[in-house]
């Protein structure tokens, strides 16, 4: 093991703690794979010992009000953006994400902390004339103790975020991150015991079986929520219904189109696909519009504008603030993305950017793989309707509308699309026949405070981002007053 390797503990009942177990897993920086961390590799037992931390401390939480509630929360998101720096540095290391990149993300963590802690108030009963002599209302309750599973390409950003909206219901949390980047989630419970009473948040790392397994598992954690693959989501809901009753959220892959009509400005259709395809991430978000659409009279000149663009990226060091992009996140999502490029190779499509590990003593070691751009392609290619979560951008061209709206809705997703034209009713008309959850009209990537993001068929169940996030960790009980 290096010598620079440090132990990132997890956070169970208010202290930093390792597993029973005494097993850990190590962490790997996939610039250049070198141990950066260990973590420990919990299992049943520790996810155990966590339910129950967040049992003892959920009734007292809840008494606090909506206010108290949310002035913790903001003091999470001021002490997160006082350790930004080593947060950055941790996570630099530990994703392979750029700085530029992560920069955002601590920040969009606090924010999103910031606006649940003044949404608690909306979190309102109905009431109902059910009767003309009687009172009849609702009341919004938590369940208790909700577990959130996140996934690697944020992390700090899932993990901080993404408690905000159980913790204002009035719940406590058991947060598991990936294996695969989970040492900023350390530092973050290391900030939630500074401010938060010990219990509220309990942060478990370990390996996606036992760990995870065992808190959809948990017969007495009944919401779950899971961001991450299909197949994974998938597992989830299976392993949920096995175990009991539970409401589970998911937040799941995408395929999604960017469909460009004619009318529109090349150049920003061309900086835009670029953009959209979240390069700076390597493409690891689920977001990530990797199936650009042209209209095959801009075909030619937006498919080489946005060649040119991707060539020009700098693959680098993730440290390095001039870095477009770094390596993939893993081995493992090393290995598949080759593989997709290959499958793209073999079935037909034309290679026009990328494809190989970028040359250069720099990139002998890590997880590294160009920007990668295919041309030509069809809708019944591997690379043209299923998800590669990496740095590969697939250029179709179409003629007819109905024809690309046809392969806009070919995939068993339905996360997000972006509709390029300068006609509003072209646009909102495509809109409507997009079966996506989330659209943008003339921009990629961007998300906006307060609006639901959340997706179609495979792409998930459930919504977050707004107040029916909140409104999803609660449940409603019905009360009836017989007047006398």
């Amino acid at each position: 093991m290096g010598a620079n390797v440090t132990d990132f503990p997890m956070l169970i009942g208010g202290e930093m703690t390792g597993s029973k177990n005494g097993q850990w897993l190590t962490s790997v920086n996939p610039a250049n794979e070198q141990e950066i961390g260990r973590t420990p590799a919990a299992d049943a037992a520790d996810v155990n010992r966590a339910v129950e931390a967040g049992e003892a401390a959920q009734p007292a939480w809840n008494e606090l009000t909506v206010l108290e509630r949310g002035n913790l929360l903001r003091t999470v998101a001021t002490r997160l953006r006082a350790r930004a720096k080593e947060l950055l540095d941790v996570e630099v290391a530990d994703t392979g994400n750029t700085i530029g990149s992560l920069r955002a993300d601590v920040e969009y963590a606090a924010v999103g902390l910031e606006y649940y802690a003044g949404l608690g108030s909306e979190m309102k009963g109905e009431t109902i004339p059910a009767s003309s002599s009687n009172l009849h209302f609702t009341l919004c309750e938590p369940y208790g103790v909700v577990g959130r599973i996140t996934p690697f390409n944020h992390p700090i950003l899932f993990a901080a975020s993404r408690m905000a909206a159980p913790l204002m219901a009035g719940n406590t949390i058991v947060i598991k991150p990936a294996e695969t980047s989970p040492l900023s989630a350390s530092i973050f419970g290391e900030i939630c015991r500074e401010v938060l009473p010990k219990g509220v948040v309990n942060i478990v790392m370990g390996l996606g079986n036992p760990a995870g397994d065992a808190l959809v598992r948990h017969p007495r954690v009944k919401r779950v929520a899971f961001t991450g693959s299909v197949a994974t989501g998938m597992a989830i809901q299976h392993a949920a219904a096995e175990s009991g009753v539970k409401n589970v959220t998911l937040e799941l892959g995408g395929k999604n189109p960017l469909i460009v009509f004619p009318d529109v400005d090349l150049d920003a259709v061309a900086k835009a696909a670029v953009g959209g395809m979240n390069f700076s991430w390597q493409g690891q978000s689920c977001g990530s519009t990797s199936r650009l659409m042209v209209h095959e009279s801009v075909y030619s000149r937006v498919l080489d504008q946005v060649a040119d663009i991707t060539k020009s990226l700098k693959v680098g060091n993730p440290a390095d603030p001039s870095s477009q992009m770094g390596p993939v996140n893993s081995a493992r999502q090393y290995e598949k993305v080759k593989y997709y490029i290959g499958q793209g190779k073999e079935q037909g499509a034309r290679l026009v950017a990328g494809g190989n590990r970028p040359s250069g003593k720099d990139f002998e070691r890590g997880y590294w793989i160009e920007p990668t751009i295919f041309a030509d392609v069809q809708g019944d290619m591997r690379i043209g309707h299923e998800e590669i979560f990496g740095p590969v951008l697939s250029v179709f061209r179409w003629d007819k509308l109905d024809d690309v709206i046809k392969l806009a809705n070919s995939t068993d997703y339905g996360l997000t699309a972006s509709i390029w034209t300068n006609d509003l009713n072209t646009a909102l008309k495509t809109a409507k026949r997009v079966r996506s959850g989330f659209v943008w009209i003339n921009q990629v990537s961007a998300h906006y405070i307060g609006v639901p993001f959340g997706g179609y068929g495979n792409s998930g169940v459930g919504r977050e981002e707004g107040l029916s996030e909140l409104m999803s960790y609660v449940e409603t009980k019905s009360v009836n007053i017989v007047l006398r």
